[in-house]
């Protein structure tokens, strides 16, 4: 057999390897976030800090969402096997921490630094996919590794319950360690190292503005309206700080000699257009992740684990349309494909509107089905269209950029749409249920205060009676049979309006799609020249003997 036989099968066995180490990459990454949600009452019960506990997930947003950005730059400049082991290595590492926490504090930060890792891992899979194949291939893998991550949101609160009841919560760290072992191996024997061949510049004024400006902005999205007042000091000087970080970004990254974000970019109306779309596009998925759950436990009255359930068909159909609009993209094209994800989405945010005290579990249960459909065919989308348009040297950065708006998005859209909650439910609150409260016997003076307070300070606090058996007890049964049909009404239609908003977002996500210019797949690796694709050297390839 000759030499250059054995290159090819070597290269076709190190690309088998390093798909299958990406694969187990992804999964146990999005596993993990669904796994530690179902451990948190105990957690909280094993560690206490009940009142830190939100700082869990807050964490790992935090460092997760900044370094998303940072990971695709130093992948670009340093080469993705480093890269990408790095953030493997950073996330086992913290999740050995974080199963000897002692302490919530301490877990909180080896949440952050786990983050970190996450952060690392989240668009590399995504990044190392483009470097391999071609854009119809592409297609293809992206809606697989869609349906992956599809896949480990539906199955990850069951495993992370079996761990739970049937070992201890540390394991649901622990189980990392073997799993993410097994994934750097096979990455680390599929990717060929990148070798340097001059100076490279670290764009360190870039990364600290970034950091700066991100965590600000998040933190003030993540606390404002829960642990202070919107127009509390904190949350203004976070928003302020945010504003001058953001600024002292921009004027950084147009003197910079290899920026972290090319400010160019910007300046590429496909570049905006996609991440504008993965932004609103997120917006309104977390509106129904969030606030479905709420509807079907608070009016419908199912049970916490029944609600859960409703997320399953979603997650399902995603999988289902990642797949297949994998297969089809390349003959429909991106821009339809990506309308028709939008307006399927939009379909499913109407109907949720349309859910009632009557609306059975069967029937959220297709109205998810059929959000799921739409999300399916958008966002693998977005990620192959901005490989298929930029050059390879920035395939790195405009990945992660995806990964980076979207996760933005969330926080933006959770923020945003709590709000609306907060604010309808107040309004509703104060309209029909305190009238009720004013014609109570003086004897019942201590609820009726007890009550206004909520009304006037945080109104979505009424709501966890609906929720709270015990709270229910409390109530003698005249005034609970009364209250309870106007305490359900305003938390429908407050959800309705939520849901509405959701629609508004997602609409204006379709009107920019129509901005988008045709992308056309092709044959050709990311960032290769249609016509001489066989002049331009792939620098990230599957390795040889």
């Amino acid at each position: 057999m000759s030499t250059n036989s054995n290159t090819v099968i070597q290269k076709d066995t190190n690309r088998k390897l390093l798909l299958i180490g990406l694969i187990i990459a992804m999964f146990f990454s999005a596993l993990d976030g669904t796994i530690v949600g179902t451990a948190m009452p105990k957690i909280v019960g094993d560690l206490g800090g009940l009142s830190m506990m939100t700082w869990l997930t807050t964490a790992y947003l935090l460092t997760s969402t900044t370094v998303v950005p940072i990971a695709g730059k130093l992948a670009d400049l340093l080469g993705r096997r480093s890269v990408y082991i790095a953030g493997l290595v950073i996330f086992m590492a913290a999740s050995a921490l974080c199963g000897i926490a002692h302490n919530m504090t301490e877990l909180i930060i080896y949440r952050g630094i786990q983050g970190i890792g996450g952060g690392v891992m989240m668009p590399m899979a995504m990044i190392v996919i483009g470097d391999l194949f071609t854009g119809k291939e592409r297609a293809k893998f992206q809606g697989v590794f869609g349906g992956i991550y599809g896949l480990a949101s539906v199955i990850g609160p069951q495993i992370g319950g079996w761990i739970v009841d049937s070992l201890n919560w540390k394991w649901v760290f622990y189980i990392n360690l073997p799993v993410g072992i097994i994934a750097t191996i096979f990455i680390a024997l599929g990717l060929k190292g990148r070798k340097n061949t001059g100076p490279i510049n670290f764009d360190i004024a870039g990364m600290v503005t970034m950091i700066i400006g991100v965590v600000s902005l998040l933190l003030a999205l993540s606390l404002g309206g829960v642990e202070y007042e919107w127009n509390s000091w904190q949350i203004i000087g976070l928003f302020v700080l945010a504003v001058v970080g953001i600024i002292s970004f921009v004027i950084v990254e147009n003197k910079a000699k290899e920026p972290l974000l090319p400010m160019h970019l910007f300046k590429n109306r496909t570049f905006v257009t996609l991440n504008l779309i993965g932004f609103f596009m997120t917006i309104a998925m977390f509106g129904a992740i969030m606030f479905v759950p709420f509807f079907m436990q608070g009016i419908v009255g199912v049970s916490a684990t029944e609600s859960g359930t409703i997320m399953t068909p979603m997650m399902i159909t995603m999988i289902i349309a990642s797949i297949i609009g994998g297969q089809v993209v390349f003959k429909v094209g991106i821009k339809p494909q990506i309308i028709t994800g939008m307006f399927v989405i939009a379909l499913g945010l109407y109907l949720l509107t349309t859910l009632d005290m009557d609306s059975s579990k069967t029937i959220a249960t297709i109205f998810m089905g059929v959000m799921g459909l739409g999300i399916g065919l958008v966002m693998p989308t977005i990620t192959l269209a901005l490989q298929e348009v930029f050059d390879k040297k920035e395939l790195g950065i405009v990945t992660s950029s995806s990964q980076f708006f979207r996760s933005i998005g969330g926080t933006f859209g959770a923020t945003v749409l709590g709000a609306v909650m907060n604010s309808k439910s107040g309004t509703l609150l104060n309209n029909d249920l305190v009238p009720f409260l004013n014609k109570l016997p003086a004897q019942a003076a201590p609820l009726v205060d007890n009550f206004k307070h909520m009304i006037n300070t945080t109104p979505q606090s009424v709501f966890t009676m609906l929720f709270n058996e015990d709270a229910k007890k409390l109530i003698p049964k005249p005034i609970l049979e009364g209250m309870l049909p106007i305490i359900k009404t305003s938390l429908m239609e407050s959800l309705h309006n939520v849901f509405f908003v959701g629609l508004g977002f997602i609409i204006v996500g379709a009107f920019v799609t129509l901005f988008l210019k045709p992308i056309k797949l092709t044959n050709r690796k990311a960032g290769t020249n249609e016509n001489n694709e066989d002049k331009e050297k792939v620098e990230v390839e599957t390795a040889t003997s």
